[in-house]
C-alpha cells in the first residue's frame, strides 16, 4: 500500500466524487436512515425546517401534526397563523437556546417571567410572535392559549419516534431578568426594545453544545427511544447585532452549529 488513500472508495475524493459531477448525480453523502417509513416523524427548527417538513409530508410519510388547524380555514390561512409548517404551532425555532427552553417550558420545569408582548392594543406570545397575523385580543386569550400549545408539545416530545430539528441561529435576544430568549428582537413584530430588559448574545460552541445535549436528555427521560436527525439551516442571516460584516457573521454562525452536529 503506497500511501493510506490507496484504494479508498470514490467517494471520499473531491474530485471523483464532487467537482466532476453534476450536482443532481451527487451520491452516498449520507447512509440510508433506517425506520423512517414507518416512524412518527416531528420537526422543529429554523425557517428551512418547514421545507423538510412539506416534503416528508407529500412523500407520505408519518409526519406528526399535533396542532391541525379548523377544517374552516383554508391551506393558505392555516400556513398564515402557523399551522402546518412545524409538528407544533410554535413558529421558527432558530437557536438552540429557543429549543432547551421550548422543551423545559412544556415539561413544566421552567416558566419564563416576560412572555407577552403589547403593541397597538394587542397581544403577542413573545415566544411565537409571527403565528397570530394582529395579535390577539387580550393578555388571557395568550395564556390560554400558550398552555394548550405546551401541552401538544410535551405530547408530540413524548411520543415521536424522530426527531427533525433545523439549527438556524446562534445570535439572539435574551431577557435580562431570567435569561429567556426570543426568535426575534423585542420591538421588531411587537414589544419595545429597552437595552435594560434585553441583551444580545451570541451563543457559543460549547455553550450551544450544551443547549443540545441538555435537550436531548431531557426528552429521553420521557421517550428513551426517540432518535435525533440534526440539519443546518443554508439560509444567511437577515441582519447581525455584531459589528461584523453580515457575510462574516452567517459563515461564523453556520460554522459554529454544523460543528456542533458534527460533534453531536
Amino acid at each position: 500500500m503506497p500511501n493510506p488513500y490507496s484504494g479508498r472508495p470514490a467517494h471520499t475524493f473531491w474530485k471523483r466524487a464532487v467537482s466532476d459531477r453534476h450536482f443532481s448525480d451527487l451520491d452516498n453523502i449520507i447512509p440510508r436512515i433506517e425506520g423512517l417509513d414507518t416512524a412518527k416523524i416531528a420537526t422543529a427548527g429554523s425557517c428551512f425546517a418547514q421545507h423538510i417538513g412539506h416534503n416528508l409530508k407529500i412523500r407520505g410519510l408519518n409526519y406528526m401534526d399535533m396542532e391541525a388547524p379548523s377544517k374552516l380555514l383554508s391551506d393558505a390561512a392555516a400556513a398564515k397563523l402557523g399551522y402546518g409548517i412545524y409538528s407544533c404551532r410554535y413558529g421558527n425555532i432558530y437557536t438552540s437556546r429557543q429549543l432547551l427552553q421550548l422543551v423545559r417550558e412544556a415539561f413544566g420545569e421552567a416558566k419564563p417571567l416576560d412572555t407577552i408582548w403589547e403593541k397597538d392594543g394587542r397581544f403577542y406570545d413573545a415566544l411565537r410572535p409571527s403565528i397570530e397575523d394582529g395579535g390577539f385580543g387580550s393578555v388571557a386569550e395568550v395564556r390560554v392559549l400558550r398552555e394548550r400549545h405546551l401541552r401538544r408539545v410535551r405530547r408530540m416530545f413524548e411520543t415521536m419516534d424522530v426527531f427533525v430539528f433545523t439549527m438556524g441561529l446562534t445570535e439572539t435576544w435574551a431577557s435580562t431578568q431570567d435569561g429567556t430568549v426570543y426568535p426575534t428582537a423585542p420591538g421588531v413584530v411587537a414589544g419595545n426594545y429597552d437595552p435594560a430588559l434585553y441583551e444580545f448574545v451570541n451563543l457559543r460552541f460549547s455553550e450551544v453544545m450544551a443547549d443540545m445535549e441538555a435537550a436531548r436528555a431531557r426528552i429521553h427521560r420521557a421517550n428513551p427511544s426517540a432518535r435525533f436527525l440534526l440539519t443546518v439551516s443554508p439560509v444567511g442571516l437577515a441582519a447581525t447585532a455584531t459589528d461584523n460584516h453580515v457575510l462574516t457573521a452567517t459563515t461564523h454562525s453556520k460554522s459554529v452549529l454544523r460543528a456542533v452536529a458534527g460533534e453531536l
